[in-house]
């Protein structure tokens, strides 16, 4: 019998470590899934690319998970709370849609945290901003743009852009949910916005993984506890690899078979 197809969708793809972490699970629980990167540049796309290669699931990474939404015939609840999807499941001639980044999130952060503040206004932002809220976290938004700040606005969430922050903002956790320093030297904000605010902070979080950005060198020099996306990555990948093969397995399986890709 030939192995299910699965894919990560994303720009840029070609860093993700989901193709390893899922490839050493199929192998490893003896699940007959091979799992591949495609570069999709244009969301638009993300269904008729879906289909045509022939897939049983995917995730999506930036900066396509609201398109993600879109592009399925049915999403759970929280996918359809937040409107933004990362990982789809082809189930009955339809594309079913979840989300997983928040849960996987949740799991990473320190116990202590009472308020978070999240650079970025995406869908990874929005659908880890509505969990953190349900779990009791007090969650600030901080984006460059107004305008994309508006569905955060209207779910009740503190907002600001860089021009209306407080000068004494102060938070337990920052946490940078955009894509800069991925590929570029880029901060997810002005440096005179975000050295008072690591400065005033507890620790500090990247959803970047594998790579020292220019954000967790920023914490470094202040002496904060930081870590990259690596936690997230896991936790959310144990849980789109249970959808993925229809809760066959124990999560606890799953997860030592996952580890295997961050030794």
């Amino acid at each position: 019998m030939l192995p299910k197809l699965f894919a990560i969708f994303g720009n840029p793809v070609s860093h993700s470590k989901s193709p390893l972490m899922h490839n050493f699970a199929f192998y490893l629980l003896g699940y007959g899934g091979c799992y591949g990167r495609y570069l999709l540049e244009d969301g638009k796309h993300l269904r008729e690319t879906f289909l045509s290669l022939g897939l049983s699931g995917a995730n999506i990474t930036v900066p396509h998970k609201e398109a993600a939404f879109e592009a399925c015939d049915w999403c759970d609840e929280f996918a359809k709370k937040v409107k933004a999807v990362n990982t789809i499941v082809f189930k009955d001639g339809k594309l079913h849609g979840y989300n997983t980044d928040g849960p996987g999130f949740l799991k990473a952060i320190d116990n202590n945290t009472k308020t978070i503040l999240l650079l970025g206004a995406g869908g990874t932002a929005m659908s880890t901003s509505v969990l953190l809220r349900e779990a009791g976290y007090k969650v600030t938004i901080l984006n460059r743009t107004p305008e994309r700040l508006a569905p955060f606005i209207q779910n009740g969430f503190e907002c600001y852009d860089h021009q209306t922050l407080p000068l004494n903002a102060s938070f337990d956790l920052i946490a940078n949910m955009t894509s800069a320093g991925l590929q570029d030297d880029n901060l997810p904000a002005p440096i005179s916005i975000l050295e008072p605010l690591v400065n005033n902070a507890k620790s500090c979080i990247d959803v970047i993984y594998g790579k020292d950005t220019p954000f967790l060198k920023l914490t470094k020099q202040a002496n904060k506890p930081i870590q990259d996306g690596s936690a997230m990555l896991l936790n959310q990948g144990i849980l789109a690899f249970d959808y993925f093969t229809n809760h066959k397995f124990a999560l606890d399986q799953i997860e030592q078979a996952m580890k295997k890709a961050f030794i």
